[in-house]
């Protein structure tokens, strides 16, 4: 049992949204990437079924503005 008594989070596939590249989805159990959100990771083997979207691209959205700003 045990000692926090909090019980462990499934895990999940994080969508990470790129402004110039395709999607990335990583798994939160492991970290591997992947390029679709499977039901299972390739990696560790976790069963997976929710996906949490995580806007970075918004991040790189403001670096691209700020070099191609005049």
């Amino acid at each position: 049992m045990p000692l926090s008594g909090k019980k462990k989070k499934p895990p999940v596939w994080i969508q990470k949204t790129h402004f110039l590249r395709a999607d990335e989805f990583i798994c939160s159990a492991c970290g591997c990437k992947a390029k679709k959100a499977y039901k299972t990771c390739p990696s560790c083997g976790a069963s997976i079924s929710k996906v949490k979207y995580d806007p970075s691209w918004a991040e790189e959205a403001e670096l691209l503005d700020m070099l191609w700003e005049d």
